[in-house]
């Protein structure tokens, strides 16, 4: 980012930032920001929820018992949020990101950095999500930035410490995105891999439900161990076929959000693919999980990116074809292992 596009770093007042989407982690987000010295509103759609984040510093609905940062305001007006904001960070389910930011197409500010906490391959276009930010915004790609690595967003909520990978294919960005979140707890690191971030963050999603349906069925860490470790070749597999720089895949965006994805009770995906291999439909699963699980969606999308490019990915094709197709699912093991054998690292 240039000098004459980036007032914010020579200013002497603090951040503003606004934050798209009232649940878990925007709320989460908001607070780590908060904490970091930015002044922070949040939009959301239940007023009910707006109103008792900005008057009580509350979230009882997605982040209960937590107790918010002052400096945080709240509002059902996407448009008033945005309209100061040096940092735009989105924090809305990956699939309908584009119908809530088109209308605020010229609503932000010509020098504002625009930040993607979603995690997803959007259905019918296979845009990452910082492309559909960029398109959707009508802004320059250099300005936008993707936060992702293990920030499961209750132990967040509680600042337990974490690292997280702040990615832009502009320094500059990356560096003024860091700066807005980086605390005694939330520790930033930069890298210029955008597109192996985000897909580190969109396919650890298909891997953790995997995980969860096969320990829902009773499986233990062997399995556990093996879809993740095969996990990681997908996504390794599939980053350097769009060019993505293959030391992010053992990095905290990749091998460090994989892990604690799949491992962790309260991560969304794995609570979801738990109640299939339980014997749930997917609608039942989606209403006892009571919240996004993003893997759901855009294991489609992954799939058809990864079939258009000639990328192998049995384990995404497998809850593909359990979660959407009606493969029963004590035949997901057999169909994870039925590849030819071959080399490990192939």
């Amino acid at each position: 980012m240039t000098a004459d596009r980036d007032p914010v770093a020579t200013s002497d007042h603090p951040l503003r930032a606004a934050v798209l989407g009232a649940g878990s982690w925007g709320t989460t987000f908001a607070a780590v920001m908060a904490d970091a010295g930015c002044q922070v509103t949040v939009w959301g759609r239940d007023e009910k929820v707006c109103r008792q984040i900005a008057q009580e510093r509350r979230n009882e609905r997605y982040v209960p018992g937590v107790e918010l940062p002052a400096g945080i305001a709240a509002t059902t007006d996407a448009a008033e949020a945005v309209r100061d904001a040096d940092l735009v960070v989105i924090a809305v389910p990956s699939q309908s990101a584009r119908a809530t930011l088109e209308p605020l197409r010229g609503a932000i500010r010509p020098d504002a950095v625009a930040v993607s906490l979603m995690k997803g391959v959007e259905l019918g276009t296979d845009r990452r999500m910082s492309q559909v930010v960029a398109e959707s915004l009508g802004i320059a790609p250099e300005r936008v930035a993707v936060v992702s690595g293990p920030n499961l967003a209750k132990e967040i909520a509680h600042r337990q410490p974490t690292a997280t990978v702040v990615a832009a294919t502009d320094d500059e960005t990356a560096q003024l995105v860091a700066r807005a979140c980086a605390s005694s707890y939330f520790r930033p690191y930069t890298n210029d891999d955008v597109v192996g971030v985000e897909l580190c963050g969109a396919v650890k999603n298909i891997i953790a439900l995997a995980v969860g349906i096969s320990q829902g069925r009773g499986l233990g860490f062997n399995t556990m161990a093996t879809i993740i470790t095969r996990g990681l070749v997908e996504i390794t597999r599939l980053g350097l076929a769009l060019g993505a720089d293959a030391d992010t895949f053992p990095g905290l965006a990749g091998m460090g959000d994989l892990m604690a994805t799949c491992a962790s009770p309260d991560s969304r995906n794995h609570t979801l693919g738990n109640h299939i291999g339980q014997g749930m439909t997917l609608e039942e699963a989606v209403a006892a999980t009571g919240g996004t699980a993003e893997g759901v969606k855009s294991s489609r999308s992954v799939l058809e990116l990864a079939d258009s490019l000639g990328v192998e990915m049995p384990i995404t094709h497998a809850v593909v074809r359990v979660l959407h197709e009606g493969l029963p699912v004590d035949d997901l093991a057999a169909l994870l292992l039925a590849r030819p054998h071959k080399a490990e690292g192939v």
